[in-house]
């Protein structure tokens, strides 16, 4: 079990953030152990169809038996959402002796894989150039395996977020916390993370927690060095929609009635979604879905309400009479 204690200042401090990095090192479980992620088996196979095998072997060599991830690797971002070169400048930053520390922790109990041993050697220059070298690896990496879909991918995350968000306002770190995962327990002051691999305490020490959503975690997954500050990076809700094709028309009598696109819109607003994930499901531009909103909403078919930074839309209970009557 790793826990977190965190006091007043720690909880004023909690924020969520997107982390480029932190999926391009989660993506690399996936490619690992692709029996654990059933949801991104065809990305897996099409991302392999266009890696170098070199490149391949490298990239597996960072995670370790347990898919243990090296911390120096997954920097806590300090904005929102930082671009993923502001955060491999991050990693090239580490110092020498952070790097072999987090490289044996990850594959601890096992050695090091060949290709990372050269971190073992005397002197700072074999990790400086193992750094160098593992950046542009991963940048490589980023463009071919999550850049062309990143823009759906953020807004997938972006969504979790806004969820979050109002759990978090609605009711505090206890419901936010209990709706997070199941393996996390909010008592008392302490987040408990269970089922993990090490056992250690960290203090925030009003350093604040960092809740990172990601579409490769399958589990939370903190840092692994208990040297390092509160964050948790945990499985993002809607992954499941990510690979998605676009809906289907509904059905011709409610098609009839309001347009393709508007039934489609009330079809999938069952739940509250703001309106870039709708664009996002829809495959089409914010600007376009806020156009047919702004008729649906005149028209008394969904309601809105403001939630952050986002407004979230929901079929009303005409709305929903509405759909009901469109599928039967």
């Amino acid at each position: 079990m790793i826990s977190f204690r965190l006091d007043t200042a720690d909880l004023a401090d909690t924020r969520f953030a997107i982390s480029p990095l932190r999926e391009v090192m989660g993506s690399l479980r996936a490619l690992r152990a692709p029996a654990l992620y059933p949801l991104h088996v065809r990305w897996r196979a099409a991302v392999l169809q266009r890696l170098d095998p070199a490149d391949v072997r490298l990239l597996a060599a960072l995670v370790g038996d347990t898919l243990a991830l090296p911390d120096f690797l997954t920097p806590r971002p300090e904005s929102f959402a930082p671009a993923l070169d502001e955060q491999l400048t991050v990693v090239r930053a580490t110092p020498a002796q952070t790097v072999r520390r987090d490289l044996l922790a990850a594959h601890a109990p096992r050695p090091l894989p060949p290709a990372l041993r050269a971190v073992t050697a005397p002197g700072d220059a074999p990790v400086a150039e193992l750094l160098e070298e593992l950046c542009a690896l991963l940048r490589r990496y980023w463009e071919a395996a999550l850049l062309p879909s990143w823009p759906r991918m953020r807004l997938v995350l972006e969504a979790d977020i806004t969820h979050r968000a109002r759990r978090l306002a609605t009711g505090g770190a206890r419901l936010l916390f209990a709706d997070l995962h199941r393996n996390l327990r909010w008592d008392d002051g302490v987040l408990r993370v269970d089922r993990m691999r090490g056992h250690h305490h960290v203090d925030g020490s009003g350093r604040g927690l960092r809740l990172v959503p990601s579409l490769f975690a399958h589990q939370p997954a903190p840092p692994v060095s208990a040297a390092e500050p509160p964050m948790l990076a945990y499985p993002s809700r809607g992954a499941a929609t990510l690979w998605e094709p676009e809906p289907e028309p509904d059905a011709p009598a409610l098609t009839a009635l309001l347009g393709a696109p508007r039934s489609t819109l009330l079809r999938l607003l069952a739940e509250p979604l703001p309106t870039v994930e709708l664009a996002r499901r829809l495959g089409v531009t914010p600007s376009a879905v806020s156009q047919h909103l702004r008729v649906l909403h005149a028209t008394g078919l969904v309601t809105r309400a403001r939630d952050g930074r986002h407004v979230l839309y929901r079929r009303s209970p005409l709305g929903e009479s509405l759909a009901q009557h469109g599928r039967a």
